[in-house]
């Protein structure tokens, strides 16, 4: 299943690995910036638009500057697991 990040731009949800809230620069944390300066040294960052980042999403494989709030994206994802389980179970009954 995909995840619509923003632009033309999805990701498989499985290999999302965080989405971090990046609309309040001042919430973020010592750690939490750290952890992203140190995936952009290892992962190709994308950046979707020009407009205003609210959200970083971070996959096996790149960086996403997305300008969609991590709220929604993380509902997104949500609506992923959950059809996911659903599919799961009507495949043991």
């Amino acid at each position: 299943m995909f995840i619509h990040i923003g632009g033309d731009f999805v990701v498989l949800a499985k290999e999302v690995v965080a989405i971090i809230d990046v609309s309040n620069q001042e919430q973020i944390s010592k750690k939490g910036k750290s952890y992203v300066q140190q995936m952009e040294q290892t992962h190709p960052v994308i950046r979707i638009s020009n407009t205003d980042v609210k959200s970083i999403v971070i996959t096996t494989n790149h960086i996403y500057f997305s300008p969609i709030s991590s709220l929604t994206l993380k509902k997104r994802a949500n609506a992923f697991h959950l059809e996911n389980d659903l599919m799961h179970n009507k495949t043991r009954d």
